[in-house]
């Protein structure tokens, strides 16, 4: 079982959810019993706070406005040994957070995602919204080279050194791509467990914005892979330039070795300046991979100078947590630390 000592900390962003946040902490106090829920009100209008502290979570507001710059106060302020992110709107059911936890603590693991699962015919799981879900998994795995099943996810459970850490830059709804990209970057162990995802209750609007978020999240996963990749991202680029001045050159050179002359000046100085780009950015590339490699052994370090999530010596099966049946499907998949 579970150490009497072992902390886990709900972590609840909100912003006008005075309609379901009170079911949402009373189902987690529900489903682990001595779980800490922080409900972080985000410059709500309505009776947020208090329906969460008449529910018995502690309310604390953040009035930067945008998920990420919760999740970024909550991960500093809070102490825990397991900490879990769900969002308010009662989206998530909070009865497979017993099943996610014991995943974590017997891998061990450092991250485990919750995957939506779509079993309803009407869902707030949009059309728009599943395609770009699917769009940005396959984007984000090839680019960083690890695969993830539903990004976008905001039912999570994390150990203690995966939240210290992690940097948290992201301001808005793009915080779920940098967790998932934190995990991929550092190779943390992670695993993934299926959920089910439901409507809103009625009278619960969603303050996600298809288009307008799904841009913030483009723009946050190219200046990831600058910051990430830098090879990948300035190679791209010489490769372009590189290209470019072959093209508009090799007729400038082939017309000098028939003639000897040069008659279009312009474009072999154009040439010339694309080639010179193209070395140039080749080379930042290359140095900036190196200062990300030393980077990166930094964080790793301070990573591995947190204690990992233990259990005592007992087989999984005795953790002092609600039992659900363990469910798996194709889409769980496990990526180790190498």
């Amino acid at each position: 079982m579970l150490e009497d000592t072992t902390r886990i900390a709900a972590i609840v962003p909100c912003h006008n959810e005075e309609i379901t946040v009170a079911t949402v902490v009373n189902d987690l106090k529900k489903a682990v019993p001595g779980i800490t829920v922080y409900v972080y009100d985000n410059c709500s209008t309505d009776l947020t706070s208090q329906r969460a502290a008449e529910a018995g979570a502690i309310v604390r507001k953040e009035n930067s406005p945008g998920k990420g710059n919760v999740v970024r106060r909550a991960f500093a302020d809070i102490e825990a040994d397991i900490y879990v992110m769900i969002d308010g709107d009662d989206t998530y059911e909070a009865s497979h957070l017993p099943e996610m936890i014991e995943t974590l603590v017997s891998g061990p693991y450092d991250h485990v995602l919750g995957v939506r699962q779509d079993n309803q015919e009407s869902t707030s799981y949009r059309p728009g919204h599943e395609a770009g879900n699917m769009m940005f998994n396959r984007l984000t795995g090839w680019l960083f080279q690890s695969q993830v099943t539903d990004m976008l996810s905001g039912y999570r459970v994390f150990s203690r050194r995966f939240v210290k850490s992690f940097p948290a830059i992201s301001k808005r709804f793009e915080i779920e791509t940098e967790l998932t990209v934190h995990m991929m970057s550092l190779r943390l162990p992670s695993t993934e467990v299926p959920i089910d995802f439901r409507d809103r209750p009625d009278g619960s609007e969603s303050k996600l914005s298809t288009f307008k978020d799904g841009f913030r999240i483009l723009g946050l996963i190219s200046a990831l892979v600058r910051h990430e990749r830098p090879r990948l991202f300035y190679g791209v680029i010489t490769t372009i330039l590189a290209a470019l001045s072959l093209l508009f050159g090799l007729p400038v050179v082939w017309e000098f070795w028939q003639t000897g002359l040069v008659p279009r000046f312009p474009t072999a100085i154009l040439a010339a300046a694309l080639m010179g780009l193209a070395f140039l950015l080749g080379s930042v590339g290359l140095t900036l991979d190196g200062l990300r490699r030393a980077r990166r052994e930094t964080s790793r370090l301070a990573y591995l100078g947190l204690p990992a999530v233990s259990v005592p010596e007992a087989s999984t099966s005795e953790l002092d947590l609600p039992r659900q049946t363990l469910r798996q499907s194709p889409a769980t998949r496990t990526s180790l630390a190498s």
